[in-house]
């Protein structure tokens, strides 16, 4: 049975979809990076970027691959000023993605690494309607935890443009979770102050209301957008709902924390060059 990519078989992708995909899958796979895939579309085409998404997932998944939930980008408004857009983006986060809280990413496993600082959200019930409101997601949602993304482009030096990140999977690289579910009874998300320290140093700092006005509108925006698509969020799906602050460059040695007040903390380090992949 053939995929449909955003109504473009897998099967029957445009030459430029195929291609594009290609070059971030073998970013991905060699760790080479790639050059912008932008050039390949009309400025703008975020069809095709999205269809170029959804074919390296596709793959993934039929290498073994699970997908276990949704990240959201470009929640940020500078960061959206920076690219031009008025709107935030959203890739799939694999099961294989995950990083132990305290653990370790290993030397050479992403490009140029960048972490930043999240809610997480797990869902205890579907999210299937297009018109989904912040009511349905509270019903939803069965905990939060505090999360760090480490962010990474397929793409050379960061030289994106929102077509290349989306398509190179909204930039995804791996994710740490703290390891305390809180019920949303015991926080209110939007006004959560958030510290991001590397090293001991305080790097990034936010609150819930840097990401979309509230990680719960952003996941709003997230369920209605996949419902439209017919691809809504399911029960026990991990959404990572967006950045409370700036994301900072990661180097190998360096170990980054996050305390966001309610939820905890979570940590993560970055192995030294001399250290097996």
């Amino acid at each position: 049975m053939s995929t449909v990519l955003d109504g473009v078989r897998a099967d029957a992708a445009p030459p430029a979809v195929t291609e594009a995909a290609d070059l971030l899958a073998e970013a991905a796979r060699t760790g080479a990076a790639c050059p912008p895939v932008r050039t390949l579309f009309d400025d703008g085409d975020l069809g095709s970027a999205y269809a170029v998404q959804q074919l390296n997932v596709r793959r993934a998944q039929a290498a073994g691959g699970r997908v276990v939930g949704r990240k959201i980008g470009l929640t940020s408004t500078a960061v959206q000023r920076q690219l031009g857009v008025d709107r935030p983006d959203f890739g799939a986060l694999f099961a294989d993605m995950a990083v132990p809280d305290g653990g370790e990413v290993p030397a050479g496993r992403l490009l140029r690494p960048k972490v930043e600082a999240e809610v997480a959200l797990v869902l205890g019930r579907d999210l299937p309607h297009r018109a989904c409101t912040v009511v349905d997601l509270l019903r939803a949602v069965d905990f939060a935890l505090p999360a760090l993304e480490i962010v990474d482009s397929r793409v050379r030096d960061w030289d994106i443009s929102l077509v290349d990140t989306v398509a190179d999977n909204a930039s995804c690289g791996l994710y740490v979770l703290g390891a305390t579910p809180v019920p949303l009874t015991a926080v209110d998300l939007r006004t959560v102050p958030m510290t991001m320290t590397r090293n001991g140093a305080t790097v990034s700092e936010g609150t819930g209301a840097d990401c979309l006005g509230s990680p719960l509108e952003a996941a709003v925006w997230l369920a209605c957008e996949l419902a439209e698509r017919g691809d809504p969020l399911r029960a026990g799906d991990l959404v990572l709902t967006g950045a409370l602050g700036p994301m900072t460059p990661a180097a190998p040695g360096d170990v980054f924390e996050t305390r966001i007040a309610g939820l905890g903390s979570v940590r993560v380090a970055f192995a030294d060059e001399g250290d097996a992949r």
